[in-house]
């Protein structure tokens, strides 16, 4: 949605209640006392009554809005921005955009849409021929590891480990022979190690058995023949990365370039977060103003498992 278009569309609170409700409306709700779905709308409330046990639920509630005091046009405002550009949108520029006094609602209000995104895409099961291959991103040192020497390459503890895994198929006569395979959809997890078995039980779920899977020679790939149709590894030499594993580096890099331009500093309990929105806009690439309908409806949909509570101000990242 253009910048224009949501102004004219949303041009107050009220307008924003409006369009929630109009979609809360057409969602089944279950009283939870008496487990009846006939509800009355009290507007001077903003809430639902049950026509039996008169129990009100709030229009936040069962969003990923739920629990929270702040207005309902500074989520659609977030939604906006979040969907309007491939680039993402600091909690600290929001704030001052926003003009709001305080940093960590609106530093909470992003992290909990961007869990919802990873809520969305967690539904769906990656199949056909995939690239598995692991990232290594820049994060801030956790705080029980700063006051350990600091390792040096991928095990430094400013490395924040993440399986990438992209359904990624051939393609007969590409016009970039660089990218001779196309894209389809990604996920990307965070790993608390590159052991063998943690690779699995992160794939587990996520990729369909049978899929056919090309990966490097790595030990941590040696289960995966096990485990799926078919399973392809190879030593891959820097120079053959762009024709055997393309896409997943491709990934790898741009979120690596999204979240240096943007992000001063991520922690690494964080990361998946920051993962989850680049994923959800990257498989959801072409949907173009249409996204911010998508992310609304979830967001009307989705409760938020992001409960996290910071008084610091080195979280403003």
């Amino acid at each position: 949605m253009k910048l224009l278009e949501f102004v004219m569309q949303f041009p107050d609170e009220l307008s924003c209640i409006a369009k929630l409700k109009e979609i809360r409306d057409k969602q089944e709700k279950i009283c939870p006392i008496c487990g009846s779905d006939d509800f009355y709308w009290k507007s001077d409330k903003l809430c639902y009554e049950c026509k039996h046990c008169h129990h009100r639920m709030s229009i936040r509630t069962g969003t990923v809005m739920e629990n929270s005091k702040l207005p309902f046009r500074y989520w659609f405002i977030a939604i906006h921005l979040l969907t309007a550009t491939k680039q993402s949108f600091s909690a600290m520029e929001l704030q001052h955009q926003l003009g709001h006094k305080r940093y960590q609602p609106i530093w909470e209000m992003l992290h909990k849409l961007r869990n919802v995104m990873g809520k969305r895409d967690s539904r769906y099961t990656l199949s056909g021929e995939m690239e598995i291959d692991e990232g290594f991103f820049s994060t801030e040192c956790p705080e029980e590891e700063k006051d350990e020497p600091l390792k040096a390459g991928s095990g430094s503890q400013k490395k924040s480990k993440v399986l990438v895994m992209v359904e990624s198929s051939d393609v007969e006569t590409p016009k970039n022979p660089k990218k001779p395979k196309k894209v389809n959809h990604l996920k990307m997890e965070v790993l608390d190690d590159l052991k063998a078995s943690t690779i699995d039980k992160t794939m587990e779920g996520k990729v369909d058995t049978e899929s056919s899977i090309t990966t490097d020679a790595s030990k941590s790939h040696s289960h995966l023949h096990k485990n799926y149709h078919k399973h392809k590894s190879q030593v891959v030499e820097p120079e053959e990365i762009s024709k055997i594993l393309p896409w997943v580096h491709i990934a790898i890099s741009n979120a690596k370039s999204l979240f240096t331009n943007i992000y001063h500093g991520i922690k690494p309990k964080f990361l998946q977060e920051y993962l989850n929105e680049f994923c959800y806009k990257f498989n959801r690439k072409y949907f173009g103003e249409r996204l911010f309908d998508r992310l609304l409806l979830i967001s009307a949909t989705y409760e938020t498992d992001f409960k996290h509570r910071i008084y610091n101000h080195d979280y403003r990242i």
